[in-house]
């Protein structure tokens, strides 16, 4: 709300002095705020009370900026019957040891590495014995059945699913 705020005043503005220096007319408020910033000097109280409210409003934005909000969270599906508005979530860590612990299920396959995102589930494995095509084919649709029935999340997310030789 606050950057948007910022952004419809800095567009008024620029607007503004675009609007001046294409020769129009300047607008009674442009008139007064540019006499006021041309008559007062550095020191005083509301120039300096303007700059610690824009400094805090910038610090602000850059702290918010970089705290890391919900982004390791998924969201999971609320029951059509529940009595008021819920939310609940799952770790994105958590998913991933859910979906490696699936992915070692399918036979043949000796190591796994899983990335969950937003929209996407990474899934590496080695494959020791069998045919890589069909343990791909296995492991696709054994992370993808585990994403959207056990995991329950609001959005399931689409299996990117590679398969290798186990190098040993």
């Amino acid at each position: 709300m606050t950057a948007s705020l910022i952004v419809l005043a800095a567009g008024a503005l620029l607007f503004e002095a675009v609007w001046t220096r294409t020769g129009h007319r300047a607008t009674a408020w442009w008139t007064r705020l540019t006499a006021e910033f041309a008559t007062r000097p550095v020191d005083d109280v509301w120039i300096l009370t303007g700059a610690a409210v824009a400094a805090a409003l910038g610090l602000m934005l850059l702290v918010l900026a970089l705290t890391p909000g919900l982004r390791r969270q998924l969201p999971l599906r609320v029951p059509a019957d529940s009595p008021g508005p819920m939310r609940a979530v799952l770790d994105r860590k958590g998913a991933a040891l859910l979906l490696r612990d699936a992915a070692m299920r399918v036979p043949g396959i000796s190591a796994a590495r899983v990335q969950v995102r937003r929209r996407q589930v990474k899934v590496r494995a080695d494959v020791r014995f069998r045919d890589t095509a069909e343990v791909e084919d296995e492991l696709t649709d054994a992370v993808r059945r585990e994403g959207r029935d056990q995991l329950a999340l609001a959005r399931p997310p689409r299996p990117a699913v590679r398969v290798r030789r186990s190098p040993t």
